[in-house]
């Protein structure tokens, strides 16, 4: 399945990925992993990182895991580490990143 989504807040901008799905959603059962490339602003830092998905529902639980993928970060984003989680509210998702970023050095005078 190809992935197309538009962010809106500190995390601005747009991704594009794939998931790959197994299972049988329809009995609650399943597994999917995603790769996901956002490339906007986070915090006003322009740049793009991946996002790796994988997660699975069995049970009535689910688990989810979104780490940013090591070395994926550019331009302001260089260097990004970090996860994600997903809420769900009346069919919108809401991402909630955790990340760090190197120190930027300060500007040549």
């Amino acid at each position: 399945m190809l992935l197309k989504k538009t962010f809106y807040g500190a995390l601005a901008g747009t991704s594009e990925g794939e998931m790959l799905t197994a299972g049988a959603p329809a009995s609650g059962t399943a597994g999917y992993v995603a790769l996901e490339r956002f490339t906007g602003t986070l915090d006003g830092r322009r740049g793009s990182f991946v996002m790796q998905h994988s997660g699975t529902m069995a049970g009535g639980r689910n688990t989810l895991a979104i780490v940013i993928t090591p070395g994926s970060g550019t331009e302001q984003l260089a260097g990004i580490a970090g996860t994600a989680t997903i809420d769900i509210e009346g069919g919108q998702h809401y991402y909630t990143l955790h990340y760090q970023l190197p120190a930027q050095p300060a500007a040549n005078r």
